[in-house]
């Protein structure tokens, strides 16, 4: 009897190579047998949604050479074996057991040559689990979602094929949270009542799936938010005095806005026009804003650099209208006011300008010509003096604004 048992469980520990499958199974799990612990045979579950769910047994020899008969028998509490006729296949390759109810199943499988095997394995049919979803709270801040499931918490019987023990297997009960668009829920495995402190920022349709061994249910709600986020694009972030800046809004759900740039001057315009920077330094700009259920976000940009005014001169210009630096003409974004004072090599004036305020916006520089005629100046080398005043009040009036101009046509 003892080495009966043994070659069985030889022959048993074979089905983990795959010879008896189960279409259309939801679950696979293996057998603890107390007296053949290293004896794995599965156990199929499917799900019973609807009440007439139907099992089948695929199997094919782990051995021997085809063809084969195929017994399989059913599990009987009564004899405490496997004793009850199910069906039989002669002259075959491998066998299906179809329309199987719950229970214990082998097929014995022989040859004309004297070779023979056992497989066996359980079925079992599983009910959906109840669940249901919906939102717990809400507020500006956090969506809290509320699970609930009344999962079948039964347990699968089979028994020990060396005594007939009764063995018991728990149901396994899990669930998982997502969201359509995807939206960050915390740990959506774990907790059934999860709140998320990073809320979706669009309309989403949250959902809980929650599965047994056998079967799954899903259930959901749509949640129409109501969160905001401030943001918004800054450019250009870095140039020199005076920087105009304009400020782009990428807010969402922003029903008043309060922009705050770091200058002592404000706006509560949606887009505010450009902003214009005078004095050098580092400007942190803040957006508040409030949505028309009375959230609020807020948003700092920190990285807007005012750089010292400059004036950079050119040592050579070509006034011959071909549209490429056709005049002696000085960067003036940065300047408040600017005077230039232009000589011939004979210390006659050919040319001068001041200017400020609308007067400098306009000027675009020496175009080649003797004063206001029409007269044209000649090739050469010209001398100028150059004084202005930077809008950080930095003042140019030194001797390193002075020199040679050439001018070619």
């Amino acid at each position: 009897m003892r080495i009966s048992l043994f070659i069985a469980a030889i022959l048993l520990s074979s089905v983990a190579t795959g010879q008896i499958t189960a279409p259309g199974m939801n679950a696979v799990r293996y057998t603890s047998y107390p007296s053949a612990p290293a004896v794995k045979d599965p156990m199929f579950f499917f799900c019973n949604s609807q009440g007439t769910a139907s099992a089948s047994l695929n199997a094919s020899s782990p051995g021997g050479v085809g063809p084969f008969t195929f017994s399989w028998f059913r599990w009987s509490d009564a004899t405490r074996g496997f004793t009850v006729p199910v069906s039989s296949e002669t002259g075959v390759m491998n066998s299906t057991a179809a329309g199987l109810t719950e229970g214990g199943y082998r097929v014995n499988i022989s040859n004309s040559q004297g070779y023979s095997a056992s497989l066996t394995a359980w079925v079992f049919y599983d009910s959906p689990p109840g669940a249901s979803a919906r939102l717990a709270n809400n507020t500006c801040d956090y969506v809290a979602l509320r699970g609930d499931t009344s999962s079948v918490t039964r347990r699968f019987y089979y028994r020990d094929p060396a005594n007939g023990n009764n063995l018991g297997l728990k149901n396994e009960v899990s669930f998982m949270w997502s969201s359509d668009p995807e939206s960050q829920i915390p740990y959506p495995s774990i907790e059934l009542n999860p709140i998320t402190y990073t809320p979706p920022l669009e309309d989403v349709t949250y959902r809980l799936r929650v599965s047994t061994l056998g079967c799954t249910t899903d259930a959901s709600f749509f949640y129409e938010s109501i969160h905001v986020k401030a943001d918004f694009a800054v450019s250009p972030a870095e140039g020199e005095a005076p920087l105009e800046v304009t400020f782009t809004d990428k807010s969402v759900r922003a029903a008043k806005y309060l922009w705050e740039f770091g200058d002592d001057s404000i706006s509560t315009e949606k887009t505010p026009g450009p902003h214009t920077y005078y004095i050098p330094g580092e400007y942190s700009v803040k957006l508040t804003i409030e949505s028309e259920r009375h959230c609020i976000d807020s948003m700092s940009y920190k990285n807007i650099v005012v750089e010292p005014s400059a004036l950079a001169i050119p040592n050579v210009f070509t006034p011959n209208d071909d549209g490429i630096n056709d005049k002696f003409m000085i960067d003036k974004r940065s300047l408040r006011y600017v005077s230039v004072v232009i000589f011939s090599r004979a210390g006659i004036k050919v040319y001068d300008f001041q200017g400020e305020g609308p007067i400098l916006r306009e000027w675009d520089g020496w175009d080649g010509h003797v004063g206001n005629t029409s007269a044209k100046a000649s090739p050469g080398v010209y001398y100028y003096i150059i004084k202005a005043l930077g809008w950080d009040d930095v003042k140019y009036d030194s001797k390193e604004y002075r020199g040679f101009v050439y001018l070619y046509r």
